[in-house]
């Protein structure tokens, strides 16, 4: 047998309840259009999350700043990695702009990492949120934060303009940090949202993937772990693969399971728990300020 002939081995396919259904509804359409029409730049858009229609038709969207290419090589991870490009210091007013244009209520920041800055981009960081409230002082905020490598002074920087919500996560268990997150440390991460919660942020949020060969007994460690550092939010979604360079998926997690973590994780105290395949840092984001 040559190799032409050889059997190639076929993915295993997605169960029935990782099936999305195509964004609908008059919010969405509109919304959709202005993104087109000024060219603004959304997680949303970019990462085709399975979530946009319902979180766009709630008014809430997910933006990225400082870039598209990360410093960091996360094996999970579909952003670029390299040698990020110059910062665009009129970022802030256009991010702004993006969330008066499409009339958004709640609207979640979010970045790559910048290890090549003295400051990590906390000061950028800063600025945008600065930009956001000057422009739409009604709209509400979420910071999904990198862990700064653990610099308080670059932390401080995020407290001092005291968003809503501030949110770092952990994305998996402890014991596959290293081969999933690479530069990232667990114990560091957990540092950094006790931290925040600390210095005084009212609420503090995470999230980590299942389906990368965790144990449940890991995973209710985890949930165990964040509540000690004092966290009030936590999602629970499904890895899914970017592209055949990253890492495999080794299983994917059944309803049950995701709804028995739900159940530990109100047991053990959170205010919220977002718990199913398709959940995703951001969902259902405006629920979690109260």
């Amino acid at each position: 047998m040559t190799t032409d002939t050889l059997p190639t081995q076929k993915p295993t396919p997605k169960p029935k309840w990782l099936r999305v259904k195509l964004p609908t509804g008059k919010k969405y359409t509109e919304l959709r259009s202005l993104v087109d029409k000024y060219d603004l730049h959304t997680i949303c858009t970019s990462g085709s999350c399975p979530n946009m229609g319902e979180c766009w038709s709630e008014g809430t969207a997910t933006f990225m700043i400082l870039g598209n290419i990360c410093t960091r090589s996360c094996g999970f991870c579909g952003v670029k990695t390299g040698r990020p490009e110059t910062l665009d210091w009129d970022e802030p007013e256009k991010v702004a702009r993006s969330i008066k244009l499409m009339k958004i209520k709640h609207a979640v920041i979010t970045s790559v990492d910048r290890d090549d800055l003295k400051d990590m981009g906390s000061i950028m960081w800063a600025e945008t949120v600065k930009a956001i409230r000057r422009m739409n002082p009604d709209t509400t905020l979420e910071t999904l934060i990198p862990d700064f490598q653990g610099n308080e002074r670059n932390i401080d920087r995020i407290i001092e303009v005291n968003p809503e919500v501030v949110s770092h996560n952990m994305e998996t268990v402890k014991r596959l940090t290293r081969e999933v997150r690479i530069q990232a440390k667990y114990e560091r991460s957990l540092e950094v949202l006790k931290y925040l919660k600390e210095q005084g942020i009212n609420r503090t949020k995470s999230g980590i993937m299942l389906g990368l060969g965790e144990k449940e007994e890991e995973v209710i460690q985890t949930l165990e772990d964040l509540r000690s550092v004092g966290l009030d939010v936590v999602t629970i979604g499904q890895y899914l693969q970017p592209s055949k360079k990253h890492l495999p998926v080794k299983q994917f997690i059944t309803p049950d399971q995701f709804r028995k973590y739900e159940a530990i994780g109100l047991e053990l105290g959170f205010r919220h728990v977002e718990s199913s395949a398709l959940v995703r840092s951001s969902y259902k984001a405006q629920k979690h300020l109260t």
